[in-house]
């Protein structure tokens, strides 16, 4: 099927017992059985739920991958990820990453044994070199967040499977309308499922995707026995929500165009950080992985200050001051005191992450309404 076609119908089948085109929401915790043992295939909640059940179809089906599991945040996700792992592992990572990722690997992994090393991983060679024997796990965004760098997935997957490493993609920022990992060569996909594929702010939730079924089985029986599940109504929303993921993201992307040539012909911005523009240094990987650019930005102003960036982000109507991405409305934010306050600003500024940076999730309203809202912020 074609891609606008799997997202409509990815996960859902008819109701048995009524016919409903959508998915049940099974608000239960637990299942009678006939006999000790004996069931229709559900026994407790947190290991079994047919609205969940729905949702992982509908996740493999999106990411053109076999097996999908669904979590109550993306960060659960991540963590389940990380506990596959034993105490004296190594995991090469992005130096350019989300915040939350690189608080989970520093301050509560790597306390454990496990050592992460952090690399410019848009230069392949550089993921080369930091393998070891003890290397288990390559993990990478792309775009990152915030400064849309972008890594070849394909020749890091080369990298990690003459090292029989695993690779996991974090595609959050893409979403698998503009990109599936999976056929480059991933092990695992990765997304925080509360940004687009939900796309209307009002979830909490992540996902992996797989195609080898042991490592599902091993990711399973974490997810089974650690608990950090979703509940079926969310499951339900986000089911909802991937039936616009393809409409949506068309929109994301158109005035994603707009915005970021808007900002980098207005007089007052520096630098916009933004993955579709022909001179960005990963833009030929780009087009070659990617369907599109996406909605997800950064830039500065040349009045480069704190001070000047947060009058900024305080100024604007439309693009709402706030955390998260992906949702239909526009959403300004502050990278270094907000998404991204738990990385030391030193590693901040060491990767390009300056005070005064600007984050945009660029929404799906009328784009003249947003160039006009954030023209009149930045003044």
């Amino acid at each position: 099927m074609e891609l606008a076609t799997t997202f409509i119908h990815a996960g859902a089948e008819p109701d048995p017992s009524t016919g409903a085109i959508m998915t049940p929401i099974y608000q239960t915790s637990t299942f009678v059985q006939q006999a000790p043992g004996v069931h229709k295939g559900f026994e407790y909640a947190r290991s079994q739920n047919p609205t969940r059940f729905a949702l992982e179809a509908a996740f493999a089906a999106i990411e053109q991958g076999k097996y999908g599991l669904a979590f109550g945040s993306g960060v659960a996700a991540t963590d389940t990820v990380l506990k596959l792992l034993q105490p004296g592992d190594e995991v090469i990572a992005a130096n350019d990453m989300y915040g939350g990722t690189y608080r989970l690997f520093t301050k509560i992994y790597q306390k454990f044994g496990i050592r992460f090393v952090f690399v410019d991983t848009t230069i392949p060679e550089n993921v080369q070199q930091a393998v070891t024997n003890k290397t288990k796990l390559i993990w990478i965004e792309t775009p990152t967040n915030p400064l849309m760098n972008i890594t070849d997935i394909a020749a890091i997957a080369a990298i990690s499977k003459k090292a029989n490493v695993l690779l996991c993609v974090d595609n959050t920022f893409a979403s698998p309308y503009l990109q599936n990992p999976l056929t480059l060569g991933a092990d695992i996909v990765m997304h925080s499922a509360t940004k687009y594929l939900s796309g209307h702010s009002d979830v909490i939730q992540g996902c992996l995707v797989m195609n080898d079924e042991s490592l599902r089985e091993q990711l399973y029986f974490i997810q089974k026995s650690c608990g950090a599940v979703p509940g079926p109504m969310d499951c339900f929303l986000v089911l909802r929500g991937i039936k616009t993921l393809h409409v949506r993201m068309q929109r994301h992307c158109e005035n994603g165009v707009a915005i970021a040539h808007f900002l980098r012909k207005h007089s007052k911005v520096a630098n916009v950080y933004w993955c579709g523009f022909e001179d960005h240094p990963g833009y030929v990987t780009a087009q070659k992985q990617m369907r599109g650019f996406g909605g997800m930005m950064s830039f500065t102003l040349k009045d480069d200050s704190v001070v000047n960036a947060k009058r900024v982000l305080s100024s604007t109507h439309l693009f709402s001051l706030a955390e998260s991405l992906g949702g239909v409305e526009s959403l300004i934010n502050h990278p270094a005191s907000m998404t991204h306050a738990s990385i030391p600003r030193e590693e901040r500024l060491k990767n390009g992450l300056t005070d005064s940076l600007i984050r945009l999730s660029v929404g799906i309203e009328d784009v003249k309404d947003l160039i006009e809202d954030l023209n009149k912020a930045i003044g």
